[in-house]
């Protein structure tokens, strides 16, 4: 066989009549993500678009747009029937936003490869004048997510905060149709989907730290699949890959889900890796902050140092809403 055709002499190439089968969600960003793997992959092995198919998996997450996430199980809920599908062998990878990720993975499959990560700080949206520092007393604001809640009710607790689930358009109409004053979405997923018309007010970490992974894909694969270790091999990014060793671990040593209000934010600097990290009570009336600073090298064992420092700063009832 033509060395063109193989992977370091060893595996054969996808072609348009075998392609690989690339596993994602469908909303509008999922779908930007797995467009960018299969363009990088492209790219990586100069290989023709038609030689990965895309393929759409419906989750629990996406089926269930009425509860919030904490009800109907957590972070699982937007992996699940990817991850079966993978196990099954029905798709050969799955793109995966990182911040839905749970800390573990199912046996059988791995998560090791990392696109180069987008920008991390959160966006608050309004059809308003002025940023979140500006909403006037008592305004409604929407959120999914417990952690935004929590930071948000934390800085002002005068705020009516207003269960906001769906995918970036639905959110937008909703703030259109007046449910709230302003939402919170990624800056990574407005860039990601170009919508430059949306109205956002980039947040610095310092006001709200983002959640631990945001801004980053993630693909994951079977331990027993050495072609497709070796592909994503070619487009892994390695810095990307320190910076979530650490926010992972300390996620991990958190018990971390979609019950609990966590942020963690790793930034390299030079050889050195710097670490924040938040937990807070889910109403926002206590937050407890911490960072550490250290080796990348060590980037999993800060990650876990640093989360069981604030536990022990925790008191013995700040996870008994669990």
């Amino acid at each position: 066989m033509d060395s063109a055709n193989q992977i370091g002499m060893t595996h054969s190439m996808p072609t348009p009549a075998e392609p690989l089968k690339i596993g994602t969600r469908g909303s509008p960003l999922a779908l930007a993500q797995a467009y960018e793997t299969r363009s990088r992959l492209s790219a990586a092995f100069s290989l023709p678009e038609e030689a990965f198919e895309i393929v759409v998996i419906k989750t629990t997450g996406d089926k269930v747009l009425d509860r919030p996430l904490k009800e109907i199980g957590g972070k699982g809920l937007f992996t699940r029937e990817i991850e079966e599908a993978l196990l099954s062998g029905g798709i050969d990878i799955a793109v995966h936003s990182m911040k839905d990720m749970p800390t573990l993975q199912p046996e059988g499959l791995i998560l090791d490869t990392y696109l180069p990560r987008e920008d991390t700080r959160d966006a608050f949206i309004t059809f308003a004048e002025g940023g979140l520092a500006d909403l006037p007393q008592g305004a409604t604001v929407g959120s999914s997510s417990l952690r935004r809640r929590a930071q948000l009710l934390n800085k002002r607790p005068d705020l009516q905060v207003v269960e906001f689930r769906g995918n970036l358009q639905t959110r937008l109409k909703k703030l259109n149709d007046g449910v709230a004053r302003g939402t919170f979405l990624a800056m990574a997923g407005l860039n990601r989907l170009k919508m430059d018309e949306v109205p956002r007010v980039p947040i610095e970490a310092e006001d709200m730290l983002s959640a631990v992974a945001q801004g980053a894909i993630g693909i994951e694969r079977r331990t027993d699949d050495p072609r497709a270790q070796e592909m994503l091999a070619a487009i892994h990014d390695v810095p990307t890959g320190h910076r979530l060793a650490a926010e992972r671990s300390f996620l991990l040593k958190l018990d971390g889900s979609c019950e609990t209000p966590i942020a963690g934010l790793a930034i390299l600097e030079g050889d050195q890796l710097w670490l924040r990290g938040e937990i807070l009570r889910p109403d926002g009336s206590e937050s407890i902050s911490g960072e550490i600073r250290g080796a990348i090298a060590d980037a999993a064992a800060l990650g876990s140092e640093l989360a069981s420092e604030l536990l022990s700063r925790a008191p013995a009832d700040f996870f008994s809403w669990r």
